[in-house]
């Protein structure tokens, strides 16, 4: 069964993930690493969309119906494996050479909201969905470098209000603090105000390449540095 899919209009692509609820588990991230190397090979992309067909979801994070089981099976390569792979998706769009458009047209929520963070802006529905960051409610602690990363896509207090409360919040909210470009009136104005500002790029992709090494340098380096020994040794839950 497909997992995303990847078109092109115009200048830019579109991936669009199709799998319900879009659970990232080790197909998932291995699938989005592969997809994400397909958009970069086309010379002929100006921007990337991230987006969902389910009418309800963008992702909703972690798949814990393979993570518990294989934390009981003691999977413990297979579950580093899926935890490095998604360090690598979140670097590849941290240094993406072209702009990487989130396009959240349902909920968001752990992990799902973590990805939306490492893009490099994000539009989201007004009228359904909400953002949350539930991992204090599932005794899971952020990674180090998920950190860093989500401190670049909202201001600080918010981000500190979410992370400590696990409150889910709008659209409407999100678009006050500017961590999404524009809350949309509904799915069809998300894509086309997504797609809009997605084609008003049109950067070379040496210097959009460099502006985002430099300007991510650090959270780079945490991710590869400070998430490794959690990562390791599968402190992963509290």
């Amino acid at each position: 069964m497909s997992i995303m899919t990847l078109t092109t209009q115009d200048s830019v692509a579109v991936i669009t993930l199709t799998n319900g609820e879009n659970r990232q588990n080790p197909q998932f991230a291995k699938q989005l690493k592969q997809t994400l190397a397909e958009v970069a090979a086309n010379q002929n992309h100006k921007a990337l969309v991230i987006t969902s067909n389910d009418e309800k979801c963008w992702s909703l994070g972690i798949d814990t119906d393979w993570l518990l089981p294989a934390m009981q099976a003691k999977k413990a390569d297979e579950i580093r494996g899926f935890m490095y792979d998604m360090d690598d998706v979140f670097k590849t769009l941290l240094l993406f050479p072209m702009p990487v458009i989130a396009a959240i047209n349902g909920h968001a929520f752990g992990n799902g909201a973590i990805l939306a963070c490492a893009c490099d802006f994000r539009f989201m529905r007004g009228d359904r969905g909400f953002f949350c960051f539930p991992e204090v409610d599932l005794s899971i602690p952020f990674l180090p470098g998920m950190i860093a990363f989500v401190k670049k896509a909202m201001p600080y207090y918010r981000f500190n209000e979410m992370k400590l409360t696990g409150r889910r919040v709008s659209g409407a909210e999100l678009a006050i603090d500017h961590v999404i470009e524009k809350a949309s009136t509904d799915q069809q104005s998300l894509l086309i105000d997504a797609m809009t500002f997605a084609a008003t790029f049109d950067k070379k992709r040496a210097i959009f390449a460099e502006h985002k090494k430099r300007l991510h340098k650090q959270i780079i380096q945490i991710i590869d540095e400070e998430n490794k020994p959690f990562i390791d040794n599968l402190a992963l839950m509290v």
